[in-house]
C-alpha cells in the first residue's frame, strides 16, 4: 500500500499559518482521513462550527509486509474525539474502497444516519447484518436529484455519474458558504451499460450558479484522452466467448455491476450456463438482479455441484479473485484448494480486471499457477477486455468546465495524480492560489475568498485482523518475527541465584551460520553471567544470600533478554524476538507487571512412589552442574 508522500516538489505552497478571515461567518473546514497518495480507504470530513458529515468511509487492503492484517483503516481518532458533532454520512457509492469502513467504524462511534444510492445501501445493509449491528445507524436510500438535509449546515444533493459499479453518484453538498462538489469516482461514459446517463445537466446548473470548491477523482490523471466506454469490452469478451472450447471461467471485481452484466448476457447469446463461486459476487449479483440493475433469467445460474453434469463448452464459472486475495475463490481455485471447482486442461481463464497498485505480483503469481496445472489464461491490457472506471485527462477537463469551479483540490490517488490534476485545472483558468495539493490529516480552511491548509488532525491507520484492530506495537512485534524469528529461554534460578537446571532453549525461524548447538551454548553462557553478574550487584550476608529478600525477579527477567539481546545482535548480526521464561522460588513474590497480574505459581509435585523428593515438597535434583541442589515449587515469570 502506498504510505503518504510529503510534498517535496510543491507546485502549491501550503502555508500553516491561521487563516484569517475578515467576516464574520465561520470558515469551512474540509478534512480528508484517508484516499490521498493512495489508492483506497477514501474518507472524508466536511466540518462547519460544531456540525460535520462525513462522505464515504472506506477500507485499503494490506501490504506484504502487514503480517496476518485483512484490512486497513484510516485512522479515525478526530471522529471518535468529535462524534458529538456527526450529523450523518454520506455514501456516493458501494465500492468497499468506499463503504468497506463503515462496520469498524460504527463499533467505535455513532453515525445517526447514512444517506446513498440503493444499490451502496443494500449492500451495506449486508455487512451490518452479517455484523449484528443492523441496529446501529439508520439507513436511507437516495435517488438522483433528491436532496437531503443533515443538521442546520448542510444540504446535500446526488447526481448520477457513470463508473464501473451501478448507481453511483456525484454529490452537491450547499454550506453556508457556498456549494461545494465532490465527483466520487466516475468516468464519462455516453453508452453507459444500464442505460443511466451522466446527469451532465445538473452539475452545468450549479456551475452556472457557481461552485466554491471542487474535490475531484485524480485516480487516471495521468492518462490522457478519455476514458473508453464499458460497452467497448463487450466485442472483446464476445470474441474470447466464441473461441473457449471447454469451461470458461471469467473473474473480475464482484462490484463492477456493468462487467458481470455483460457476461451474463454473453452467457445467454452462446447458450452456456452460469455459476457463480465466491459470497461477494453472489451478494452483489443477488442485489443488483433485485433492484433491476442486472436483468437475466432464473434459470441461466446453476449450481456449482450440478455443474458436472453439463457439458464443459456450455459452462461459465464467474468468480472473485481477480486480485490474487489469499482467501478468494479463484486464488483458492488455483492452488487446489477449493472443494467444488477444479481447473481442467481444456479451461480458459478470464482476468477482466487489471491489478490495482500493490496486487500486481499476487495476480501473476495467480497466473503462473493456472497456467501450470493446464489452464488457457486470457489477462493483459492490450486485449481490450478490461476498462478503467475512471476518467482520464479529458474526462477531468470536462468536469472542470461544467462546474466552473472557484477553488479546486484534487482527490482519490496518489502525489503524482494529484499534481497532474491540479497542472490541468490550472491550464483550466483556476489560479495556482485557488488549489492545494494536501495530506490526510490536513486541514483545509475555505471562506467566500480564500483556501488554505491551517491545521492537521490525527491521522494515519489503523489494522485490522480477524480478532479486531491490532495496535502498532503487536504489528512491530509481527514483523520482528517475521525478520529474524524468535528465541525463548526457560531459566529456573534459585534463592541464593544458583540456575538449578539446564536452561531450554527453542529457536524458531532464526537463521545463522552458526550451529544450533553452538547458538545454544551461547544463550547458556550469557543467561549464566547476567544472573551472576546481577547476583553480585545486591548485598548478601555471610552465607551469600540477599539482605534484602524482596527480590525484583521481574528485573531479573529484564535484564537477561537485554543481555541476550545484545549478545545475539553481536554474534549473529540479527535481532530475534526474545522471550525469557524464569521460573523464582516458590513464595517469592515477582513484582507486578504492566498489566497489573501477577504470574501464576507452578505446583511443586510431591515424592512419588519412586523416592523422587523427600515428601515435604522439596525435590532433590542435580542442577545442571551436576551439583545435588535442594529444588523448591517454582512461580513462573514470563
Amino acid at each position: 500500500m502506498s504510505q503518504p508522500i510529503k510534498n517535496q516538489n510543491k507546485p502549491i505552497i501550503k502555508k500553516k499559518q491561521p487563516m484569517s478571515n475578515n467576516e464574520s461567518q465561520s470558515n469551512l473546514r474540509i478534512i480528508p482521513l484517508g484516499g490521498l497518495h493512495e489508492i483506497g480507504k477514501n474518507t472524508c470530513i466536511i466540518e462547519y462550527e460544531e456540525e460535520m458529515i462525513l462522505l464515504d468511509a472506506g477500507i485499503g487492503f494490506p501490504d506484504e509486509g502487514m503480517h496476518g492484517i485483512n484490512v486497513v483503516l484510516p485512522d479515525m481518532t478526530y471522529l471518535r474525539e468529535n462524534q458529538h458533532k456527526i450529523k450523518g454520512m454520506i455514501v456516493t457509492h458501494g465500492h468497499e474502497d468506499h463503504i468497506g469502513g463503515i462496520v469498524y467504524h460504527l463499533k467505535q462511534f455513532e453515525i445517526p444516519v447514512i444517506y446513498g444510492p440503493r444499490l451502496a445501501l443494500a449492500l451495506l445493509q449486508n455487512k451490518l447484518e452479517e455484523a449484528g449491528i443492523a441496529d446501529q445507524t439508520i439507513l436511507k436510500p437516495v435517488l438522483p436529484r433528491e436532496t437531503v438535509k443533515l443538521g442546520s449546515a448542510f444540504s446535500v444533493e446526488f447526481i448520477r455519474n457513470t463508473h464501473s459499479i451501478a448507481d453511483s453518484c456525484c454529490v452537491a453538498m450547499t454550506t453556508p458558504l457556498g456549494v461545494v462538489i465532490h465527483t466520487g469516482d466516475f468516468k464519462v461514459d455516453h453508452t453507459p451499460v444500464d442505460g443511466e446517463h451522466f446527469d451532465f445537466h445538473r452539475l452545468a446548473e450549479y456551475g452556472e450558479k457557481g461552485v466554491l470548491c471542487l474535490l475531484s477523482d485524480s485516480t487516471n490523471a495521468e492518462s490522457p484522452g478519455h476514458t473508453p466506454s464499458e460497452e467497448s469490452v463487450r466485442p472483446n469478451l464476445d470474441r474470447v466467448f466464441a473461441e473457449a472450447e471447454g469451461r470458461l471461467f471469467l473473474t473480475t471485481f464482484a462490484s463492477s455491476v456493468h462487467r458481470v452484466s455483460i457476461i451474463l448476457d454473453l452467457a445467454q447469446k452462446h447458450n452456456r450456463v452460469v455459476g457463480v463461486v465466491g459470497r461477494s459476487m453472489l451478494n452483489v449479483i443477488a442485489h443488483a438482479r433485485n433492484l433491476g440493475y442486472i436483468k437475466c433469467p432464473d434459470d441461466l445460474f446453476v449450481p456449482l455441484k450440478e455443474l458436472n453434469k453439463i457439458p464443459d463448452e456450455r459452462v461459465v464459472i464467474l468468480t472473485t479473485g481477480s486480485q490474487g486475495e489469499t482467501m478468494a475463490a479463484l486464488t483458492r481455485i488455483s492452488k487446489g484448494e477449493h472443494r467444488q471447482v477444479r481447473i481442467k486442461p481444456n479451461d480458459t481463464v478470464v482476468f477482466s480486471a487489471n491489478p490495482i497498485p500493490g496486487n500486481t505480483i499476487a495476480v501473476v503469481n495467480t497466473i503462473d499457477r493456472l497456467m501450470m496445472i493446464g489452464a488457457k489464461v486470457i489477462y493483459g491490457r492490450q486485449l481490450g477486455i478490461h476498462v478503467s472506471g475512471h476518467g482520464s485527462q479529458e474526462d477531468h477537463k470536462l468536469m472542470l468546465a461544467l462546474t466552473k469551479p472557484k477553488f479546486f483540490v484534487p482527490f482519490h490517488g496518489e502525489h503524482r495524480m494529484l499534481v497532474k490534476h491540479a497542472g490541468m485545472a490550472h491550464q483550466m483558468g483556476i489560479p495556482k492560489e485557488n488549489m492545494v495539493i494536501i495530506n490526510n490529516g490536513d486541514v483545509v480552511e475555505l471562506s467566500r475568498d480564500r483556501i488554505q491548509v491551517t491545521d492537521q488532525v490525527q491521522s494515519g491507520i489503523e489494522l485490522v485482523d480477524h480478532s479486531g484492530i491490532v495496535h502498532k506495537d503487536i504489528m512491530s512485534e509481527r514483523q520482528q518475527l517475521a525478520l529474524d524469528g524468535l528465541i525463548t529461554v526457560a531459566v529456573a534460578v534459585g534463592s541464593n541465584g544458583e540456575v538449578l537446571a539446564q536452561p531450554e532453549v527453542n529457536l524458531r525461524g532464526v537463521v545463522s551460520p552458526l550451529a544450533p548447538a553452538k547458538i545454544t551454548d551461547l544463550i547458556v553462557r550469557s543467561v549464566e553471567q547476567t544472573i551472576e553478574k546481577y547476583w553480585g550487584n545486591l548485598a548478601t550476608n555471610g552465607n551469600g544470600k540477599p539482605i534484602d529478600t524482596d527480590i525484583d525477579w521481574t528485573g531479573l527477567k529484564v535484564e537477561i533478554e537485554t543481555g541476550l539481546k545484545r549478545m545475539l545482535r553481536r554474534e549473529l548480526k540479527s535481532q530475534p524476538t526474545t522471550v525469557c521464561l524464569l521460573q523464582t522460588p516458590r513464595g517469592k513474590q515477582v513484582k507486578a507487571k504492566s498489566n497489573g497480574k501477577l504470574p501464576q505459581p507452578v505446583k511443586s509435585n510431591s515424592s512419588d512412589n519412586n523416592g523422587n523428593g523427600n515428601g515435604n515438597g522439596v525435590e532433590v535434583k542435580q542442577d545442571f552442574r551436576g551439583r545435588r541442589r535442594r529444588r523448591r515449587s517454582a512461580s513462573v515469570s514470563s
